[in-house]
């Protein structure tokens, strides 16, 4: 599946894109939320100052300055409960232990914080310190499901599955999950996938069963 996806989508060198709590906060606020929308979510919440103005400032002005990320009501609060959290660690706003730290540690550490579920964790041990998980959202999962990677779950207990079928190693995890995101988001749509034109189609399960009628995802 990695070899077709690449030849599709092409190579992903395994570098930081942004600072780790820059790709925490993002990953929260990105939460059913487009990533344009998630990016200027973010650059309005950084207008409110450094994170301990972000954590002093009250919940529903946070709330307005995210509000082109979906349920900005609900994420305000844990925005500011998570940076409150992380503030009060050992580490301070440097997350730069999690980088040594066994990797079932880190992914607890993370995911003990306000807002912050496997996926979130994932992606930053991932992106940010190379560590060996695989991050699965709502597009790898639909994905690798219709294809028949791993039977039908939840996307929590899809990371644990996938992780275990693929090799730990972080650049070949990080290429794969951003070119199977992308693979969800121009192909293997919620609804009326494109079949006609999917590189995984000859090894698709669904496609398989439906063809070219695939139904819509059901979650």
């Amino acid at each position: 599946m990695k070899e077709q996806v690449r030849e599709a989508y092409g190579e992903k060198p395994l570098s930081p894109r942004r600072d780790p709590l820059h790709e925490l906060i993002s990953t929260i606020l990105s939460q059913r939320t487009n990533w344009r929308d998630e990016d200027a979510a973010y650059q309005e919440l950084r207008t409110l100052g450094d994170w301990d103005a972000i954590i002093a400032a009250p919940t529903e002005q946070v709330a307005h300055a995210i509000r082109r990320s979906n349920y900005p009501e609900s994420k305000a609060p844990r925005i500011q409960q998570t940076l409150v959290a992380i503030r009060d660690s050992p580490g301070g706003y440097d997350l730069d232990f999690l980088k040594n730290m066994p990797v079932k540690d880190a992914l607890k550490w993370l995911t003990d914080l306000p807002g912050v579920g496997v996926k979130t964790a994932s992606l930053v041990l991932l992106f940010n310190y190379a560590r060996p998980v695989f991050p699965v959202d709502t597009h790898v999962h639909r994905v690798s499901t219709r294809v028949g990677a791993i039977p039908k779950m939840g996307e929590q207990a899809a990371h644990k599955a996938l992780l275990k079928l693929l090799p730990p190693d972080p650049p070949f995890l990080y290429e794969l999950h951003i070119n199977l995101l992308t693979h969800g988001q121009r192909v293997c749509s919620w609804h009326h996938p494109k079949c006609g034109v999917c590189v995984l189609r000859a090894r698709c399960d669904a496609f398989a069963v439906f063809g070219g009628r695939v139904p819509s995802w059901k979650g």
